[in-house]
């Protein structure tokens, strides 16, 4: 999970609860500390909603399968928190590839912190 200086391997946020890989082959990384709560995610997925009370989305689910892949694609593309990148990350966990936003545009995991 960390490498020897002890930084966080981002594509392993979250995989000891997870379901198994071949059922959920897609999962999100939240940077909710970047949110400022533009909305934007829940206007184009069903998987995110605003909370009324903080202000900020929230993912119904961090887990999911092809048929939930196309919007919360929409939904990281669309997010305009970190000067545009995004603070929503859809990851591959098959090959623990970044597929939205991809700012690197090499799949690499951009979460930042």
């Amino acid at each position: 999970m960390s490498d020897s200086e002890g930084a966080v391997d981002p594509s392993q946020i979250g995989e000891t609860d997870a379901p198994p890989v071949e059922e959920k082959p897609y999962k999100l990384l939240f940077e909710a500390n970047r949110c400022f709560g533009a909305g934007k995610c829940a206007e184009v997925s069903d998987n995110w909603e605003m909370d009324i009370e903080s202000g900020m989305a929230q993912p119904r689910t961090y887990f999911f399968g092809e048929d939930d892949l196309e919007h919360n694609v929409a939904a990281a593309e669309a997010c305009p928190a970190k000067k545009g990148d995004g603070c929503i990350h859809v990851v591959d966990r098959r090959t623990n590839e970044e597929l939205a936003p991809d700012p690197h545009g090499d799949g690499t995991v951009s979460v930042d912190w």
